[in-house]
């Protein structure tokens, strides 16, 4: 599969490395430098973060959903600028886009601009998630990869594939190196969440998801030497 425009999804705890909140330095250099490499090869990159590493709308059973996921979206957006300061670090143009104004901060989200900063070499951000309450960063990521036009959304997690149980709990788990977007629907499998799954079927857009830590894992998707797990467009 040849990727010219990708969407690099990163979780909120996969940047927080093993202190599980916040961030971690080491994982957030790492990312940056890999980026680097991947503008190298002139591939396009956009990236969402999700915000799980400071808040997690959902499991915040006893607040008002939409409040909830309102802090969602500020975290995301935390994220997003911080580990855009690392890349400019690198020498990369970045620019933070969210949905709805924050000031200076960020810039508003449009889409014909942000191809334009693609095209040019540059990395945007998409922050905020959609911007509407009861959509997770899945459903941004999605989204933004198929207004964009992304080749696939490159999901960099705490775990480094798709397996046939919670590694966790069952010894015997076997990780999955391919399946479909049809069959994370059919199963239910929680990859992603379902809406998320079915605008990436219906408007075939493919995942490759991956763990972060492994060493050179965001190079490794793109070069051949992919470990974790394909999930086609069907």
């Amino acid at each position: 599969m040849k990727l010219n425009r990708v969407v690099l999804k990163l979780s909120g705890e996969a940047l927080a490395g093993d202190k599980k909140t916040g961030f971690s330095e080491e994982v957030v250099r790492d990312v940056a430098s890999q980026v680097r490499k991947v503008l190298d090869q002139k591939i396009q990159v956009g990236i969402v973060i999700g915000g799980g590493n400071f808040w997690r709308g959902r499991s915040s059973n006893d607040m008002d959903r939409v409040k909830a996921d309102q802090i969602g979206m500020l975290a995301t957006i935390m994220n997003c600028i911080y580990t855009a300061d690392f890349l400019r670090q690198e020498g990369i143009r970045c620019h933070v886009m969210t949905p709805h104004a924050m000031g200076d901060m960020t810039e508003m989200f449009v889409r014909d601009r942000a191809v334009e900063y693609l095209e040019q070499g540059h990395v945007v951000f998409f922050a905020g998630g959609t911007g509407h309450p009861f959509f997770s960063t899945d459903m941004a990521v999605v989204l933004r990869a198929v207004e964009i036009g992304a080749d696939a959304i490159l999901a960099a997690k705490a775990i480094d594939g798709v397996y046939t149980a919670d590694p966790k709990v069952d010894p015997n788990a076997k990780k999955i190196d391919r399946m479909s977007m049809q069959e994370i629907v059919d199963q239910k499998l929680g990859v992603i969440d379902l809406a998320s799954a079915v605008l990436a079927m219906e408007n075939h857009m493919p995942m490759l998801l991956f763990g972060l830590a492994e060493k050179d894992s965001i190079v490794n998707a793109l070069t051949g030497q992919f470990k974790g797990t394909e999930i086609t467009a069907e």
